[in-house]
């Protein structure tokens, strides 16, 4: 619930139909990363392509993401965040409507590239439009927008099941006829947004990482995102399931992400601060990635691991992005482009990386390299603990100040921080 200048409750979820239509299409962009899990084996059977070149689809999306966030705010800073918004969806539609009708996997792995740009300036720009066209203030646009990821994340691998278990074109055609109906409802209902009154420059991304906090925390997510990305894109082989009961584990998985990415992460964040949840949260993921290393050929221990996986994961999204709009000197939407160039490289290489370390090794080698990553991401995070301690003393003097003031002005710090909360997700998909 969000809090109006009046302190009484205003609903998140009685907004204009223009906020709804916004956040159907968040719910369809964020459905794409779960939703070839299910369809990995089957593509790789039936276009007769190695695991190795299967995980590609993977690797060419998230890596052109990657690459085309940092041109995002230098786009919609020119032609305004609606015509960026706009111009992702149709990318997304277009393209992904492309990889369902490819006879090759080199031809899907090339679709899902320009997939990822469009899904770059559409995640840059939409919570920045939600929260433009949102009643009830920030609060109440950010608590819909977490809503909107949760559900992407957790429906899409049930969807790409479902829709796998027809063929593994379908959920390709299911998201591009979803993502037009979100572009014609985006068109007609969101009204044109201002452009910003400054211009970013292209390299303003690549100068907000000279700052050692956000470089810190960048790298640490990028060994995250290598462990994280491993079980996400390689663990469906060994499991050796159809479509539809792989999309059941990731959809187990995807509840466990938004579960603990709304709910668990600021309970944990209360209870132990930024520093302690983050190490002992990696630490965790770091054994669940040993584990999975260990009995990557026993099935059921392998499901029951990689739906725990999501439970850090959903943790590791919000603290974490936290953290680093919180240590970074520079505007939010800079850094959290920048952030997310590093961190997704690390996620788009990892996939691909897993499968030639099947075939030049074995299958427990990838997920024993993952968990390395993860350690190696606590010693990273290790060199900027007076970093985090900055950053947890001035969200706790935030906290603080909003307790310490009643009506109007507790209003005003709910606001506030809710804004601060909506800049630092703007172009950030974790």
């Amino acid at each position: 619930m969000s809090v109006n200048s009046h302190g009484s409750t205003v609903s998140p979820f009685k907004q204009p139909k223009a906020v709804f239509a916004v956040a159907f299409a968040c719910v369809v962009s964020f459905m794409g990363i779960g939703l070839v899990d299910p369809i990995l084996p089957a593509i790789s059977n039936q276009l007769h392509a190695s695991p190795s070149e299967t995980t590609l689809l993977f690797t060419s999306y998230l890596v052109v993401t990657a690459v085309a966030m940092l041109f995002t705010n230098w786009v919609s800073s020119r032609i305004g965040a609606k015509s960026t918004m706009i111009a992702g969806l149709v990318l997304i539609v277009v393209f992904a409507g492309l990889a369902g009708s490819s006879g090759s996997i080199r031809e899907i792995i090339e679709f899902r590239a320009g997939w990822g740009i469009g899904n770059a300036l559409f995640i840059a720009t939409s919570l920045a439009v939600i929260v433009a066209s949102a009643s009830g203030g920030f609060s109440g646009a950010i608590v819909l927008y977490e809503t909107a990821l949760g559900l992407g994340i957790a429906v899409g691998p049930l969807v790409g099941g479902t829709l796998g278990e027809i063929s593994w074109r379908g959920p390709f055609y299911g998201v591009s006829v979803l993502m037009a109906i979100s572009l014609l409802a985006t068109v007609v209902l969101v009204d044109k947004t201002p452009k910003p009154a400054t211009r970013t420059s292209l390299s303003a991304p690549f100068k907000a990482l000279r700052h050692r906090g956000l470089l810190t925390m960048a790298l640490t997510a990028l060994c995250y995102n290598w462990g994280f990305f491993t079980i996400l894109g390689y663990a469906p082989f060994p499991m050796e399931l159809s479509p539809i009961r792989l999309g059941l584990v990731f959809f187990g998985w995807g509840i466990m992400v938004a579960v603990f990415a709304v709910f668990g992460a600021p309970w944990l964040q209360r209870r132990l601060g930024i520093a302690r949840t983050m190490y002992a949260n990696l630490f965790i993921f770091a054994v669940i990635s040993l584990a999975i290393a260990i009995w990557t050929l026993n099935k059921p221990a392998l499901i029951v691991l990689v739906i725990a996986s999501g439970i850090v994961c959903g943790v590791n999204n919000t603290v974490t992005t936290q953290a680093v709009m919180t240590v970074s000197p520079v505007e939010r939407p800079v850094a959290s482009a920048a952030y997310s160039f590093v961190r997704f490289i690390g996620g788009g290489l990892a996939p691909y990386a897993a499968g030639r370390l099947v075939v030049d090794f074995d299958i427990h080698v990838p997920f024993y390299i993952g968990a390395g990553a993860i350690l190696l991401g606590i010693g990273i995070l290790s060199t900027g603990h007076k970093l985090l301690g900055e950053a947890e003393r001035t969200q706790a003097a935030a906290a603080e100040s909003a307790l310490a003031h009643g009506g109007g002005d507790a209003a005003a710090e709910v606001e506030l921080e809710a804004e601060e909360k909506a800049e630092a997700l703007s172009g950030d998909a974790d």
